[in-house]
């Protein structure tokens, strides 16, 4: 009886602590708009990091930096020639090998935003890739707001949505107030104005940027990746030599 009870006392915390992060997890989730929809995302598909990387670029960079990655890694990874990466990713000319930053300067920033944009290098590790995704399909026009946008998943967010041109104007579809702070719910999100891509051609852009994302936060998961399956191999190999080895050494022993 002694035995359990210690058993069961070493145990609790555990438990405590387990649940505590259930419901942290929970809390967070619910103060920054609820449900977070699935990105779906591979870090095998080339093609989508390729796209990813462009989009970035194209739409992000001007504003976020990733100050862990190197111009030079990422093409090593994504299969891109030094040349290309310089003459279509490069908007700051910057050498190949120094990290991607932005050339917007600080000052300027706060000025514009109230702060300095984030660095982005590590962001899908903090937030996670699903968090992402559904951050960047969230935002809704809102002239409430200094910038003109609103967002869902992370309210009163002081960026504006830089993939509207893709994406299209979303407007609220408002429900009942907030019972606790009589604040206005979003119940739904409506495409009011359409962009230059369909519903389904902006889902994979934002997967794809949702991908290059988690990529720039670990690159070396990539090759991590690989050689596991090496490793894998390799295992299996020696244990089939083992398997033969023990039949030789114990095949005269009865």
């Amino acid at each position: 009886m002694t035995k359990r009870l210690s058993s069961i006392r070493r145990v609790l915390p555990r438990l405590a602590v387990f649940a505590a992060g259930l419901i942290l997890s929970g809390s967070l989730q619910a103060a920054e708009g609820g449900a977070i929809l699935q990105a779906g995302n591979d870090l095998s598909d080339k093609a989508s990091l390729q796209r990813g990387a462009k989009l970035f670029m194209g739409y992000c960079s001007g504003c976020h930096s990733l100050k862990y990655l190197r111009y030079s890694r990422m093409a090593e990874d994504l299969g891109l020639s030094e040349e290309d990466v310089m003459a279509n990713l490069n908007f700051t000319g910057a050498a190949v090998g120094e990290q991607i930053q932005v050339a917007m300067p600080d000052e300027a920033a706060t000025k514009w935003f109230g702060k300095a944009p984030p660095d982005l290098s590590l962001i899908a590790r903090v937030r996670g890739p699903d968090w992402i995704y559904t951050y960047l399909k969230s935002f809704y026009l809102d002239e409430t707001r200094p910038v003109g946008w609103n967002n869902t998943l992370f309210p009163n967010a002081s960026m504006p949505n830089p993939l509207w041109e893709l994406q299209g104007l979303q407007h609220a579809e408002y429900g009942p107030p907030d019972p606790a702070t009589k604040d206005k719910t979003v119940a739904a999100l409506k495409l009011a104005t359409p962009g230059a891509e369909s519903p389904v051609e902006f889902d994979r852009s934002v997967r794809d940027i949702t991908n290059f994302l988690e990529y720039a936060s670990e690159p070396a998961a990539l090759k991590r990746q690989s050689m596991g399956v090496w490793v894998l191999l390799f295992l299996a190999f020696f244990t089939f030599l083992a398997f033969l080895l023990k039949k030789e050494f114990w095949k005269d022993v009865h």
